[in-house]
């Protein structure tokens, strides 16, 4: 009987500690768990700090230069090419031949409206004699100067048809593209290309601005240019346009006018960059934040700052902007710690984790 109650005691004991080991375990386990869960709560991020930096004014744009004049010239009636007198790459001015069309058909009536006209005008003449004598009626010279009226305007449009057939250049230019040949049949409806134009004597470099940038602009500024494949050269751009009304990406289109010349040789199409000095003091001490710091963009007005290793999101006045960097009218102040990537991640109150 001692025996049995031994062995009980001995079994409890051994569940004892069997129990008070498990659930030292699990309290441990617990623990790891907590720590593991409340490090993947953390959001990954980078920071940067808020600060007051000199910084210049002055601002560049980057664009495509484009031809001060460019067409596609295209038929204005139907006929047959005979002979193409320019080829691509040809200078031409206005006014000088480009092509002819077949004109014995046009050539024939022309000279039909003129032996019309000439016959209308001699009746007319005959009429009239007449008339002062009483030999025909007012009515009757009426008609016979009606008839004179109609064949000179029958001509005039006979010598227009006749001109049509010498296809003349309407600007200055390079001829950059022929769309026909001796043999092409020109139609009228609807017209037939038949050459691209390009004048590239002035060449305009249109950029966009924002608002803060577009105020300091004024028509006839000089601008300082660089294209991209003359790294080593320098131009002056004369402003000629400001766009009074911004476009969909709320920016404000500016074209900029440069003289071409055969020593500078830029070409349309060509990539330039234009640089834009500030009529107000060129360098100002101002509070700025990296560009970055911005939930989705600048017009968004608001920043995640670092309070207590959580984030706590801010709205703020932006300025003007500065290359990679924003002006800050209102909303942080100096040593603020803003974060500049991961913001995609976080929300109000997210704790953080700051990774160089």
């Amino acid at each position: 009987m001692k025996k049995n109650i031994i062995a009980v005691i001995t079994i409890l004991v051994a569940f004892a500690i069997i129990a008070f080991t498990l659930m030292k375990n699990k309290k441990e386990n617990q623990q790891k768990t907590d720590i593991v869960a409340q490090k993947n709560a953390s959001v990954a991020v980078k920071i940067d700090t808020v600060k007051t930096e000199v910084v210049s004014l002055n601002f560049t744009a980057n664009g495509y230069f484009e031809p001060i004049q460019e067409l596609t010239y295209s038929a204005e009636k139907s006929g047959k090419v005979v002979n193409v007198l320019v080829k691509e790459g040809d200078r031409v001015a206005i006014g000088q031949t480009l092509a002819i069309v077949r004109s014995d058909v046009i050539n024939v009536n022309a000279q039909t409206a003129n032996a019309l006209y000439q016959t209308a005008l001699t009746d007319y003449s005959r009429f009239e004699n007449a008339f002062k004598t009483g030999g025909v009626t007012k009515q009757q010279l009426d008609q016979a100067r009606l008839a004179m009226v109609n064949a000179k305007n029958n001509l005039t449009q006979a010598n227009i048809n006749v001109g049509d057939t010498r296809i003349k250049a309407p600007i200055n230019g390079i001829i950059n593209k022929k769309y026909i040949e001796p043999g092409s049949i020109l139609a009228g409806t609807p017209p037939t290309s038949m050459f691209h134009i390009v004048d590239v004597s002035k060449l305009k470099l249109k950029v966009s601005v924002n608002e803060n940038q577009v105020v300091s602009l004024k028509l006839g500024d000089n601008i300082k240019i660089e294209a991209s494949v003359f790294s080593d050269k320098e131009f002056t751009g004369k402003i000629t346009f400001i766009a009074p009304k911004s476009d969909s990406s709320l920016n404000f289109p500016v074209k900029i006018e440069i003289i071409n010349n055969s020593i500078i040789d830029l070409r349309a199409g060509m990539y330039g960059t234009a640089t834009f000095h500030s009529s107000n003091q060129q360098n100002q001490s101002i509070l700025v934040v990296p560009r970055t710091a911005f939930v989705g963009s600048v017009s968004s007005n608001q920043v995640f700052v670092v309070e207590n290793e959580t984030a706590k999101l801010k709205t703020v006045s932006p300025g003007r902007i500065l290359g990679d960097k924003v002006e800050i009218l209102s909303g942080l102040i100096n040593n603020d710690i803003v974060i500049v990537t991961g913001q995609i991640n976080l929300q109000e109150g997210s704790k953080i984790e700051i990774i160089k």
